[in-house]
């Protein structure tokens, strides 16, 4: 019965192949947040480029320089779907018309130079994938290699920045075919339009392709505002030249944007776009009326059957359900990474052998791998948590980590998601993690130079996370075992199960299943309160730079304090800090850096959390830009949240680049004063 069903379906889809179709049309008045779910849906994004402040940026925002290198990059944002563009091999086949507009802003970098560079680009294209080393003069659209080869099938029209030998000038349109060699360029200052002029300025691009008449002609106008209406098309085009597709592109290509910087760099943005593109629908067959005779009367005699199939499907669904539940979330995330074949993470870690195993927790299990195609080594996550809340886990890490770009953090390569398992794919850190190094034996022992490294890696990307991204990331799980070292022991931040953005506005984030995190980096008011925030993952990196100095895990339990804060701190009021540093690396160290360090561990453990110096203070302190803080001899009481809610902490959106103020923890104690003792409890050893 099930074979007569597929029958009659078949007979069906036959018959409507030969059924006229509506081209494709998609209209984005703007990509802001009603629009970009759908955006994300339709559209792939590579490298850096993303859907992102209401425009499709091709290459990165000017605002992340800093968090990345913006010079010599290159990304393309194109339509998921191939389109066929004519009808078999002959003179006579029908070639698909398109038709094009959109408005584009092309901003140079405020902070480096007026001069902009080097470009945006429309392209079709028989791939996705943006070529390696297609910054530059290359425009996302071709490489060295690649660049004039009449088998790429590129066709592009650029807006160029730059000038080139082959250039009328650093201002022009461009028709390129195969090669970012344009076969007709124009200088766009005679009308005086300027691309780049470092003020915001808007300009429509229109591209339109007659199939029959095998002509492509483009337009191009300014716009006074963003959110001004489209002006009028020009009566004449900048650009008209004869081009026939079937001898330049690909039969089946995708359709999108490319652009790319050099030493010169700019933000190449897309804020509007409607696009039509005719359907050429394959040939019509003769057995369309077979196709209806004896598809509908077929169908008509299994409609008895309907409840059965029915109910089968409503099987079939609850078990796919979760993974259209976790589908169509990815969709919606700005710049969907890519998504392995399980099959393919499978043969990369050997069947996920026991031997290939990096680590384990509560959130699941890391292998390393090597995928087969680029023999690149990999480590794969694999999300072991009861079905729900393992879903959960599995969206919020990759929510996060997918827009992060910071070149402290573990960069995310993609994830996998099948029958119910859930993988994330990594970066491979060659050195492993920091806690290897610092206790297991199995790595080598960490000079004092390498433990100052990472430590000021780590603080970099919290303040990356804390307040310059756009919203604010509370990691919730900073510890030795989560700073992963790449071959040059630069550090990694990982492990982003627990993290959580947040809103602006907002301080704090709630966990219903309460505190989660590791003891001895949890905040005091945490366990009060429920709450993480911004000062609670401060107080963890406090606890962690302890641990690195001293090479003790916080809660290591010494002289009977129960952790390891406690201890130092009691050093400090006795004026012999330094005997907490490890002695594996004996005396070759910087005594003054080392008790900064300290003396910042100490300030970052402060039990109020608003007393905790904030991240681009921290950043300056372990540079040596900012004298250590003052901190008391003894350890400060913890104060009830309740007397001073963690929700009125000072949590600024915005960087205060003023150093830290020592009075901050002014007093007028010094280490070696021992007479002014009195006065003061031990609490400590409380």
């Amino acid at each position: 019965m099930a074979a007569a069903l597929k029958i009659a379906v078949l007979f069906l889809c036959i018959a409507t192949t030969a059924a006229k179709f509506e081209p494709f049309t998609r209209t984005y008045t703007s990509f802001n947040l009603s629009m970009v779910e759908q955006a994300n849906s339709e559209l792939k994004t590579e490298k850096y480029a993303t859907i992102h402040n209401d425009a499709l940026q091709i290459t990165p925002d000017t605002a992340n320089q800093g968090v990345f290198s913006l010079a010599n990059q290159s990304g393309r944002i194109m339509f998921l779907k191939k389109f066929k563009l004519w009808d078999g091999d002959n003179q006579n086949s029908t070639v698909a018309s398109f038709d094009t507009n959109f408005l584009v802003n092309m901003f140079p970098s405020p902070n480096i130079n007026s001069t902009p560079g080097e470009g945006l680009a429309f392209v079709i294209a028989p791939s996705i994938d943006l070529p390696d080393n297609s910054y530059g003069q290359y425009l996302g659209l071709t490489n060295p290699d690649t660049d004039s080869q009449t088998t790429n099938g590129i066709l592009a029209v650029e807006l160029d920045t730059v000038k080139q030998p082959f250039d009328p000038d650093n201002n022009h349109i461009g028709l390129n075919i195969h090669s970012i060699r344009s076969v007709v360029a124009r200088s766009l200052t005679p009308l005086n339009i300027t691309l780049a002029p470092g003020i915001p300025a808007f300009h429509n691009v229109w591209i339109r392709y007659n199939g029959t008449e095998k002509i492509i002609r483009v337009y191009i106008a300014d716009q006074p505002e963003k959110t001004s209406p489209t002006p009028p098309m020009p009566r004449t085009p900048i650009i008209q030249y004869n081009l026939d597709l079937r001898k330049v592109v690909k039969k089946q290509s995708y359709f999108g944007f490319a652009a790319s910087t050099g030493t010169l760099i700019e933000l190449n943005c897309v804020l509007r776009w409607n696009i039509t593109i005719q359907h050429i629908p394959g040939p019509k067959s003769p057995i369309m009326k077979i196709g209806l005779g004896v598809g509908i009367p077929l169908l008509v005699g299994l409609l008895a059957l309907g409840a059965y199939f029915g109910y089968k499907l409503y099987k079939k669904r609850l078990v796919d359900r979760s993974q259209s539940n976790i589908l169509s979330r990815l969709r919606t995330l700005p710049g969907m990474p890519k998504e392995f074949r399980f099959r393919e993470l499978k043969k990369a870690t050997n069947n996920f052998d026991d031997k290939r195993k990096l680590g384990q927790g509560g959130y699941g299990v890391v292998y390393r791998g090597l995928l087969p195609e680029d023999s690149e080594e990999v480590a794969v996550k694999w999300f072991s948590r009861e079905s729900l809340k393992g879903e959960d886990d599995f969206l919020a890490e990759l929510t996060i980590i997918n827009r992060l770009r910071h070149k402290h953090l573990v960069r995310l390569l993609g994830w996998c998601h099948k029958n119910g398992k859930l993988l994330l794919v990594y970066e491979y850190m060659e050195k492993g993690s920091l806690d290897m190094h610092l206790f297991t034996g199995t790595g080598e022992t960490l000079s004092w130079t390498l433990r100052r490294k990472i430590l000021k890696g780590v603080a970099s990307a919290l303040h990356y996370l804390h307040y310059e991204y756009d919203q604010k990331v509370v990691h919730r799980d900073i510890k030795a075992s989560n700073i992963m070292l790449d071959s040059n022991f630069n550090a990694r931040l990982g492990d982003f199960g627990l993290a959580r953005a947040i809103d602006n506005e907002k301080t704090s984030y709630a966990e219903a299943e309460g505190v989660l995190g590791t003891i001895g980096y949890i905040a005091p008011e945490c366990f009060h309160t429920g709450k993480a925030t911004q000062q609670s993952d401060i107080y963890a990196f406090g606890a962690l730079l302890i641990e690195v100095v001293s090479g003790q895990r916080p809660g290591t339990k010494l002289n009977g304090f129960q952790f390891m804060v406690d201890y130092v701190w009691s050093l400090y009021r006795e004026g012999r800090i330094l005997d907490v540093v490890d002695k594996r690396i004996e005396d070759d160290y910087d005594k003054e850096e080392a008790e900064r360090f300290l003396l910042l561990g100490l300030a970052c453990s402060h039990p109020i959390a608003q007393e905790r110096p904030k991240t681009h203070a921290i950043v300056q302190i372990l540079s040596g830009a900012t004298a250590a803080p003052q901190v008391p001899p003894f350890k400060p009481s913890f104060v009830w949240p309740a007397m001073m809610p963690i929700d009125d902490m000072s949590q600024a959106t915005s960087i205060d680049t003023t150093p830290l103020s020592i009075s901050q923890y002014e007093t007028d104690w010094s280490p070696m004063s021992r007479e002014n003792y009195s006065g003061y409890t031990d609490r400590s050893m409380v």
